[in-house]
């Protein structure tokens, strides 16, 4: 039987704009209490954004379905994903493309995702443990790419791991707060940042801004991590 919570979440999705079939589909078959903690499996299939380990946090549904119609995927692509984080947008997106690549800098993470994917059996998702600003060029060209932490503006190493006529989903803007565990004074739904689709032409990016989105900021590097 059909989680209740899970078909209420589902309507509000759709509510909201969400009515590509594929991209709902998706999200009614990836189960999110699986990828949040203990602690906030009540608040699973909740609208919104949860904190998870490594100061970060697993975007709200209504945030992953919007970046998932963005990126506009069809069974044959390639994804690279900049930040595992808890693995659910990359679980969304492997039900809809042919291989996810997803890079995260927090070994905690990497591994804890990388269980879940295979106690899912989800076996079109490559992992790496390794900087998001670097990609992974040994895999591109991309058809698409998605950033989910935010950045000032896309790095030119991603761009150039990008099809032409190829789509790059990401949040863009400054950061309001320095440290990724810091939460400004109004909350995770104060919004900093405007989720923009981008697409590759021969003379740069063409962009489209989406939706005011809060993302914790895309760090350089590999932290030293117990």
């Amino acid at each position: 039987m059909t989680d209740p919570r899970l078909i209420a979440l589902v309507m509000a999705l759709r509510k909201q704009g969400i009515t590509d079939a594929r991209v709902l589909s998706a999200v009614e078959v990836t189960p999110r209490e699986v990828f949040v903690g203990e602690a906030f499996e009540h608040a699973a299939y909740d609208n919104s954004a949860l904190p998870i380990a490594c100061g970060q946090t697993i975007s709200q549904p209504y945030v992953v379905a919007m970046s998932t119609l963005a990126l506009e995927l069809s069974p044959t692509h390639r994804v690279l994903e900049i930040g595992t984080g808890s693995g659910y947008q990359a679980a969304v997106l492997a039900r809809l493309c042919r291989r996810v690549y997803s890079v995260e800098r927090h070994r905690a993470l990497h591994l804890e995702a990388e269980r879940r994917f295979k106690a899912l059996k989800i076996e079109n998702i490559a992992t790496k443990l390794g900087d998001g600003f670097k990609g992974w060029p040994e895999q591109a060209p991309f058809d698409r790419i998605l950033l989910t932490a935010a950045v000032p503006e896309v790095p030119a190493a991603l761009v150039e791991q990008l099809k032409l006529g190829g789509i790059l989903v990401a949040p863009i803007g400054e950061q309001p707060y320095s440290r990724p565990g810091d939460v400004p004074s109004g909350g995770l739904e104060s919004n900093y940042q405007l989720l923009t689709k981008m697409i590759r032409t021969e003379t740069g990016l063409k962009k489209e801004a989406l939706i005011p989105v809060l993302f914790v900021p895309m760090l350089p590097g590999v932290p030293q991590e117990q």
